[in-house]
């Protein structure tokens, strides 16, 4: 789903080669964690949502049921260092990435800080016993980007990531961006990048 342009799209440099030499090193890092993720104690089911339909044909199905809600996103420990600052859950979404019906929850979180632009952390939760559980990191916040759009569609998560193509670009002002898909591919979490702006 490729979001269309608006005025309150954050502006997209001319692309240099280097821009996203940037965005696709630290993609990486993040790729390496995300491609093995798999929600605790959860089983894929490859052809579930192709069961066959009945007798009457597809008219006659019940509507999907919406997904279990997941986890609280307060109740959460995050694995983020904010010294004496509290950790601020800055957008959530709930969503049953492989449809077994135990909801899970995608956070994204950041130090509140008051005023500035501090980095986000973005979280894929589960629940064990009750308890809200980190089950992997999505996005780190030691990679300084911001997180914006998160949204949740049956097995896939959504968001766009902002960055900075160096150091001496202000902090409020992220001059990098894509958009990126997690998707639940054969039992686990694989991260889809799409297309740079300006790119053929």
């Amino acid at each position: 789903m490729q979001l269309p342009a608006s005025p309150a799209d954050p502006i997209v440099p001319r692309t240099r080669p280097f821009h996203w030499v940037t965005t696709a090193l630290a993609l990486a890092v993040i790729t390496g964690a995300a491609a093995l993720v798999e929600p605790s104690g959860a089983t894929a089911r490859p052809g579930a949502a192709d069961s066959a339909a009945p007798a009457d044909g597809p008219a006659a199905q019940e509507p999907p049921e919406a997904p279990a809600p997941g986890p609280a996103p307060e109740e959460a420990d995050y694995p983020v260092d904010c010294g004496p600052l509290d950790v601020l859950v800055t957008d959530s979404v709930d969503t049953d990435l492989d449809g077994d019906g135990q909801g899970e929850a995608v956070a994204v979180v950041r130090c509140d800080a008051g005023s500035g632009s501090p980095p986000n952390g973005m979280y894929l939760l589960t629940a064990e016993g009750g308890t809200t559980t980190v089950a992997a990191t999505l996005v780190d916040p030691a990679e300084r980007m911001t997180v914006e759009r998160l949204a949740a569609r049956d097995d896939t998560v959504s968001v766009r990531l902002l960055g900075y193509s160096s150091d001496t670009v202000p902090r409020c002002c992220p001059d990098l961006q894509r958009d990126v898909d997690w998707r639940w591919e054969d039992g686990r979490l694989v991260l889809h990048a799409r297309r740079a702006p300006n790119s053929v």
